[in-house]
């Protein structure tokens, strides 16, 4: 058969992809949760807050919900972690809040926080439409430049002070990474955009679709119509792999693999390979491999440079792949890709081995994979070019430089998120984006 005519859509019947992608972890019920809830210690000096970059008041939320109260645990969360519906769900909590449990130091299994966290919001948002109410108009207008978890968290603050504020982004829909970046049974139903209606109930946010810094907007023009500008950009470029290789049809960024999935109508009509070949080591090369599993490929790999200990995924989301029937092969690096008539047949990859330091270098004769699609998910990078050349904030490698407060090198300009340095988790984040908001709000005064 023709390499390319092994990429189809259709693979698996209706039945079988909405069991496939529909919600991977189900909620707790009504009677699990305060169970659940019971096994909290409720620490004073709690570790689970110092691990939350957020600082939600875990333990005092959890009592919440033990008690019979899950509007106060909601809003215990909401006001620490606007999205605290999302994170409740993508958040690597076996690393965060749940890695720091008590529990998990004296047991070996942590309280549940992370469904706690999304019995009590999803409570909330089920029973009260409107949760937080808006200042009185400040008259004063603020631009943010991204409507991801960064910009979304800085534009709600900012809102409930009062200030107006306008979104813009370069996408059709807000949400950033939780509408086009996660494994769609991770956030189910739609929920990113119906947790982005929830922040919008409070008044005052305006945001425009379709409009990219660089190109529609600039951020001169920005700065001089506003009294203060946020930078939610989030990382708009995919590395490629490092090695000289043709055009083949079969080959695509991971990132665009699973965006086009989370818009898909019907999953049915998402091609996918027969046997694919995934590159990388994050959690997009183990979204990206899984679902290309969940779609009904039947060979699934993910190729790594390094080892277990060294992937961006945690061991959790190693597990959940492989769960799912995805091969992970570790100390291997991409040599070529293979193709015929235009179109990629296999990968060719070298074997490595750590040096002292952990590093990969060549080791041994390599291997060849079949592949009518490769999946590269090498990492993504920030590009500083829409930021104009004549007055753009300043830069650390690769990202823009801000101060312990989200403030960068030009007066009014904010940054946060996967646009900075630092940890490119949701998360991180919300805590960037509400805390340049408490900033810009000290700037302007009351």
């Amino acid at each position: 058969m023709d390499q390319v005519q092994d990429i189809a859509a259709g693979r698996l019947s209706a039945a079988e992809l909405a069991a496939n992608f529909a919600d991977a972890h189900p909620p707790l019920t009504p009677s699990e949760a305060p169970v659940e809830a019971s096994r909290c210690y409720f620490c004073h000096d709690a570790p689970c807050i110092e691990a939350c970059p957020t600082g939600i008041d875990i333990p005092g939320f959890i009592r919440a919900i033990a008690t019979g109260n899950p509007r106060g645990a909601a809003l215990t969360i909401l006001e620490a972690n606007i999205l605290g519906g999302s994170c409740a769900r993508v958040c690597p909590t076996e690393v965060l809040c749940q890695g720091a449990c008590v529990r998990m130091a004296q047991e070996g299994r942590a309280v549940n926080i992370g469904a706690l966290q999304r019995h009590a919001t999803d409570w909330l948002m089920a029973h009260e439409p409107r949760p937080f109410a808006r200042a009185p108009a400040t008259g004063r207008r603020v631009a943010v430049v991204g409507a991801g978890p960064a910009g979304l968290a800085c534009a709600h603050l900012l809102a409930r002070h009062g200030h107006e504020v306008v979104v813009f982004d370069a996408r059709a829909k807000p949400g950033g990474l939780n509408e086009y970046g996660i494994a769609a049974y991770k956030l189910a139903d739609d929920f990113a955009q119906a947790e982005i209606a929830y922040i919008l109930s409070v008044g005052g946010i305006r945001i425009v679709p379709g409009q990219a810094l660089g190109g529609d907007l600039s951020l001169a023009s920005l700065r001089a119509e506003y009294a203060a500008v946020f930078l939610g950009l989030g990382l708009q470029g995919s590395r490629d792999l490092g090695i000289a290789a043709p055009p083949l049809a079969g080959v695509q960024d991971a990132v665009a693999f699973i965006a086009a999935l989370r818009q898909a109508p019907d999953k049915a009509q998402v091609p996918v390979g027969r046997r694919v070949v995934v590159i990388g080591g994050g959690n997009t090369a183990i979204d990206a491999a899984t679902q290309a599993r969940r779609l009904g490929a039947e060979d699934v790999t993910i190729v790594y440079r390094r080892g277990p200990a060294q992937m961006s995924a945690t061991s959790k989301e190693q597990d959940w792949a492989q769960t799912n029937g995805v091969r992970i092969r570790h100390w291997a690096s991409p040599l070529r890709l293979l193709g015929e008539a235009g179109a990629v047949t296999g990968v060719s990859f070298a074997r490595t081995r750590p040096d002292a330091a952990g590093l990969a270098i060549p080791a041994g004769p390599g291997f060849t994979l079949e592949a009518d699609m490769v999946l590269k998910a090498v990492g993504q990078c920030f590009i500083a070019d829409p930021l104009g050349a004549a007055e753009a904030p300043a830069l650390v490698p690769g990202r823009i430089a801000v101060d312990a407060e989200g403030r960068t090198s030009l007066p009014g300009v904010f940054a946060g998120g996967d646009c900075t340095a630092g940890a490119d988790l949701t998360v991180r984040a919300v805590a960037d984006g509400k805390r340049a908001a408490e900033a810009i709000c000290r700037m302007l005064g009351p």
